[in-house]
């Protein structure tokens, strides 16, 4: 079944809901979980290229991620987390082929199509990008 599995994290209330709905089946099937978040503002999408100082957004998504982590190790899973920067579609699909993962679990929004063409839909361009199966969950 799934023995590793993705799971993008936001920083917001909607990670709960993934988290719900994964845990269950990771203690099921023993899956490492990959904690991922993507910090996508200026300095992290500069970051490399421009060799700047980590910003407060980053140093806070990782403090994040970190506890996210935490919490997940001591309910007994085997738990990785990364964060990435830039375009979040762009490195969670990069992150789901270079880590070898088998399934991406992640929430969405329930926007409608204007929206998504305005604003772009991350977990849209992620199913259509990868060939491992998605697991979309509505964020409540």
């Amino acid at each position: 079944m799934y023995s590793h599995i993705l799971i993008p994290l936001e920083n917001s209330p909607a990670d709960a809901t993934i988290l719900t709905h994964i845990k269950p089946l990771a203690r099921m099937t023993g899956a490492k979980l990959l904690l991922v978040h993507v910090a996508d503002g200026w300095v992290a999408r500069n970051f490399n290229q421009l060799q700047l100082a980590e910003s407060q957004e980053m140093k806070e998504d990782r403090a994040y991620l970190e506890k996210r982590k935490l919490e997940l190790t001591s309910e007994g899973f085997s738990c990785t987390a990364v964060l990435a920067l830039g375009e979040p579609s762009d490195e969670i699909i990069k992150l789901a082929r270079e880590k070898d993962v088998d399934l991406i679990a992640m929430t969405t929004h329930g926007h409608r199509f204007i929206s998504d063409v305005l604003y772009g839909a991350t977990a849209d361009k992620v199913r259509h990008a990868v060939d491992i199966p998605v697991l979309l969950v509505r964020a409540k």
